[in-house]
């Protein structure tokens, strides 16, 4: 199976678009020479004798053993971009970068082309601590080749390809032992790295660096079924297979593609995840389903989302397993969008501030808060991967195997692509049964009477989503609907025309000759849920313990909702709120102009509580999870 995206795939979603724009504006407003500060250093183009300030801090100041790392996360931002958009000017800012570091290349003595010097590997080699070099060369690397294979530019490739050959000497007459040594320090995405280099050049040397990087000790535990992951941490082991899928893509070797399956089913399937889809505390694996003790202030690195999306859609690809993309949706809504480009409205004297760029971590604990970075002075891994993340989010939307279409994340699009030789373009549309597109500053425009407005007086209660086909011929395929975890309720389709429906492994699935114009209308029935914490106590509360819900997050579609408080707070369950404690919220401030509002209110609590989208949190302190108490009952001692 195959995804859809770069020019195939336009993005039409009013909120994506918003992080894209954002995103762009922030890549511009770097400047080159603040990117390539540490690259000038190491190769003495521009020394710093203490009297010159540099322009970025943080991870990129030059104390840090990781200087230089961001500068491949941005050049891969903007390599997305440039496939997507084709964006002239980013094309030409990421050149003349490129054009930079074959220079340093060139200064180094025409192959090493990094950031930190040679001598931390020689570190590494000798067991002596030094803070990841094969993670920040690996940033440089991915960065020159996503420019090479998205956008073209064949520069990029020359430098990486040259840089490699010192890798090639450096692991030249070790023995196994020394290098299986060697990986043992975080290599972060090296082994993508030579798998994408076999494939744009058809060069044996990247076969046996391939060879040379396969990190035995753990990947074939994986393949015996070992908890590798169990308070290790997280965002050192998942580039390391997503290289593994990598190597599975270029070169068909089975192995490779097992140990990829075998990692998405011991860090997800066998251990469970939070309600909002990531994982971790202080950037470590929890233990399989016991997350009750770890809500934390550093819950969910942002890294970690990011790759594990990442690895979700490569199994997507290879499974056309449903549960992946609810995953990657879920994570998303309440990892990405949470996590990155906050942007606030400052409404009646509010002096919070109004914007965030990037939280390293997702708080979970209760009355915590998003600690927001800077954007110069910080660079810490998440600020690369914020970068990359929010580039383009045409990606996970479309996938194709043959005649079959699949619908990924649900967000207004267009998509392009062929069938049976026929070109075959369907849109999405979200129908939001506003009956208005006024917006704030319209208040005096256009205002014709509307039979929606009159008829969803109050939140509608679903989700309605439009698919159209466009086809110059009739055309034979199969659309597949996933099925979204969220739904509460049987998924309602109307076509058109007439269509085979089926549902089966979690999608409605549309067959049938499509004509050209013919609509699919799906209506997702909407209502607030509630995801146990797992493990939770529950023993003193045993009207709970059936369901294991004694502590529970609310959710709202995708989105995982967060109570505005500073401290804990459990809310009281009476009446139909027994079997449903999603009856204990009702929508709030439902309607601004011609939005429809997701904000939720408590209700038969003795001190309310607003509840808003996880994603939408600025500055504020928040709870996501919330221990349910039985009417009438006492906390006991």
């Amino acid at each position: 199976m195959k995804a859809i995206n770069g020019t195939s795939c336009k993005l039409t979603d009013g909120t994506l678009l918003a992080r894209e724009l954002r995103n762009r504006a922030y890549l511009m407003e770097l400047t080159n020479a603040g990117l390539l500060q540490n690259f000038y250093q190491e190769a003495g183009l521009a020394q710093n004798f203490g009297a010159k300030a540099m322009a970025h801090h943080g991870w990129e100041d030059p104390s840090c053993q990781l200087r230089g790392h961001f500068l491949g996360h941005y050049l891969s931002a903007c390599a997305m971009r440039i496939a997507a958009t084709g964006d002239a000017e980013l094309a030409a800012k990421a050149g003349a970068i490129v054009h930079e570091l074959a220079r340093c290349q060139e200064e180094n003595g025409g192959q090493w082309a990094a950031s930190i010097p040679e001598k931390y590997f020689a570190w590494i080699a000798r067991g002596k601590q030094v803070w990841a070099p094969h993670y920040t060369v690996h940033k440089t690397f991915m960065g020159l080749i996503d420019l090479y294979r998205l956008a073209g530019n064949r520069e990029a490739l020359a430098v990486a390809d040259r840089f490699a050959d010192w890798f090639v000497a450096y692991t030249d007459g070790k023995t196994r032992e020394e290098l299986d040594d060697i990986l043992d320090f975080e290599t972060g995405g090296m082994l993508e790295v030579w798998a994408d280099l076999l494939e744009a050049t058809g060069d044996g040397k990247y076969r046996i660096l391939i060879d040379r990087y396969y990190r035995g000790r753990l990947f074939d535990a994986l393949l015996a079924g070992e908890d590798v992951l169990t308070n290790m941490h997280a965002n050192t082991t998942i580039p390391e297979v997503l290289g593994c899928a990598r190597v599975y893509e270029v070169t068909g070797e089975e192995k490779y593609c097992d140990i990829a399956l075998a990692y998405w089913r011991l860090a997800v399937v066998a251990r469970g995840t939070f309600a909002t889809g990531g994982q971790t505390l202080g950037e470590i694996w929890t233990p399989p389903h016991r997350m009750a003790s770890r809500l934390g202030d550093r819950n969910q690195e942002h890294c970690t989302v990011y790759n594990m999306m990442r690895l979700a859609d490569f199994v997507f690809r290879q499974t056309a397993d449903a549960s992946c993309l609810n995953y990657i949706e879920k994570n998303l809504w309440n990892g990405i969008l949470a996590q990155g480009y906050y942007q606030g409205g400052n409404k009646n004297g509010d002096d919070t501030p109004g914007e965030g760029l990037i939280t390293y971590y997702l708080p979970l604990r209760a009355g915590a808060k998003k600690g927001w970075a800077s954007k110069f002075d910080d660079f810490f891994c998440c600020h690369g991967t914020l970068v990359q993340a929010n580039a383009v989010h045409n990606r996970y939307l479309w996938y194709q195997e043959e005649n079959d279409i699949y619908a990924g994340v649900y967000a207004d699009s267009e998509m392009t692509t062929e069938v049976d030789g026929t070109k075959v373009t369907v849109t999405q549309r979200r129908d939001t049964l506003s009956g208005s597109i006024q917006a704030a500053g319209d208040a005096a425009s256009n205002q014709a009477l509307s039979e929606d407005a009159r008829r969803y007086g109050t939140h509608p209660d679903r989700r309605v989503l439009v698919f159209t086909v466009h086809a110059d011929v009739p055309v034979r395929m199969r659309l597949f609907l996933r099925i979204p975890e969220w739904a509460q309720g049987n998924i309602r389709i109307e076509s058109e025309s007439a269509a085979d429906v089926d549902r089966q492994d979690g999608y409605i699935i549309v067959s049938r000759t499509w004509s050209d114009g013919d609509e699919v209308r799906m209506e997702i029935p909407l209502g607030v849920y509630t995801i146990p914490l797992e493990d939770a106590p529950t023993s003193s509360f045993p009207l709970f313990e059936k369901e294991n819900r004694s502590t529970v997050a609310f959710a709202y579609g995708p989105c995982v909702l967060a109570g505005l408080s500073c401290e804990e707070r459990a809310l009281v369950c009476t009446g139909a709120a027994w079997e449903e404690p999603g009856k204990l919220l009702v929508h709030d401030n439902e309607r601004e102009w011609g939005t429809w509002n997701d904000e939720f209110k408590t209700v038969g609590q003795i001190h309310g509580l607003r509840l808003i989208p996880l994603w939408q949190v600025g500055y504020e302190r928040y709870q996501v999870y919330f221990p349910l108490l039985p009417g009438g009952m006492q906390i006991p001692e």
